[in-house]
This record gives C-alpha cells, structure tokens and sequence, in this order.
C-alpha cells in the first residue's frame, strides 16, 4: 500500500490537486495511493497508517523541515511502515516549476526578467534546501536573475524579494511557486505585486512520476529483503 503524507489545507482546491496527484499514481502504478494528513484536514496520517501497518510512506513534501525529519519518521516507526525519501533537491520538482511558471508567463506575452522562487519557508536547518536547489537549477535554465523568497519563517518575504528586483530596474518580475497544493501561501501570492505567479505543482505530471519511482523503489527494496529473509530462514 502506498500512502501519501501531505501536509493538509483548510482550502478545498488543495484536496482537489492532491487528488488529481493521486489518480495519475494509479494510472502508472496501478496502486491507488491513500492521503493520511499532517495538519487540518482527516484522516491524520496516524489514522490511515493504523489501518495499513507496513505501508510505503512518500512525504509529499518539498522541504526536509520538520515533518520531513521528525513527524512523518515518528508517526511510521510507530506502524512498522517504511519511509521514502522526500522531494527536496529533485531536479523534476525544478522542471515541474519552471513548467508552471511558462504557463503563467504565456498569455502575458513575454518572459520574466527576473523570478522569485518563492518556498514555504523552514527555520530548520536544512529545511530550505529545496527552495535553494530550484533557484539554483532555474539560473541553469533562465539567463535571468533568480533569488529566493519565503512565505513564512525565514526571508526575505516574497513581496520584499518582489519590491527589491523592482528598485533593481526589473519590469516583469515573476513567482515562482515552490508550493505543491493552493492554500494560504499561494492566496497570499496573488498579492505580492508580481507580474506573473504560477501556480503549484503537485498534479504536474513530472511529480506523479517522481513519487511513482520512490514507490516502486521502496517496493522493490521491501520484496528483496522479504526474499533474503526468507533465505536466511531456510538455512
């Protein structure tokens, strides 16, 4: 059994993406994942890992902040289920979002002469490292300046990177969305004054892929250890 690990959302368009996230899972795996919840919404993710103890568990998450480290790993000890590694720093989760953000920038009739990347924000260490990948991989990909922003609990602010590229001469500055699902952060994005803002990236198909490859990863290791168990017991 495959279950996702998702942060959660108070906004329905979140469940609605992760949804859509979901069903491109079972078409490629032919395994129809379970959404155990973080924060906000039911079932917790404790609720689904007791009914489902053994489970493969993918944290949906683009940073190794504290759900990543602690919540998800304390939670999956606890049923016996085996934890995949995140999303952060996967060169896909970079073309997810710079695939998005070509969507937002085309009907605007131009690209952007400077990107914001904005991420969640982390004040763990490490947690960010994610966020700072994308601005990496994007400088690779756009001969622009990138910098990073957050939407919370480190900086500098979205709308502060926004106003900084302005007074630098930039025009069309865009946001590019280091956020999987719609929710608070990406409301407050709409506000920030930039020129373009994409939208997030969870129902992108590269994610589907990605997670689809942790799955089959972790499947693959737990039938190879079944079977050298089974030796083992045999001699």
């Amino acid at each position: 059994m495959l279950v996702l690990a998702v942060h959660g959302s108070a906004v329905p368009e979140a469940a609605e993406t992760i949804g859509r996230l979901a069903a491109r899972l079972e078409q490629t795996t032919g395994v129809r994942p379970v959404v155990g919840h973080l924060d906000v919404q039911r079932p917790s993710l404790g609720e689904v890992l007791a009914e489902r103890p053994g489970a493969v568990v993918m944290p949906v998450l683009l940073g190794d902040g504290y759900h990543r480290k602690v919540d998800i790993p304390a939670v999956a000890r606890a049923y016996d289920c085996t934890v995949t590694e995140g999303l952060s720093g996967e060169r896909d989760v970079t073309l997810a979002v710079h695939a998005r953000l070509r969507e937002a920038e085309a009907p605007l009739g131009g690209w952007a002469d400077a990107i914001v990347v904005a991420g969640a924000g982390s004040t763990r260490p490490g947690g960010n490292d994610g966020t700072l990948a994308v601005v990496d991989d994007l400088r690779d990909l756009r001969d622009v300046p990138v910098v990073p922003a957050y939407c919370s609990a480190a900086e500098p602010t979205v709308p502060e990177a926004v106003a900084r590229l302005r007074a630098a001469g930039h025009r069309r500055v865009a946001v590019a969305a280091h956020l999987l699902a719609p929710g608070r952060f990406t409301r407050a994005l709409a506000e920030c004054g930039a020129w373009a803002v994409s939208e997030p990236v969870a129902d992108h198909p590269r994610i589907a892929r990605l997670v689809a490859d942790r799955y089959r990863a972790a499947d693959e290791r737990w039938a190879a250890e079944g079977e050298h168990a089974g030796s083992d017991s045999s001699l």
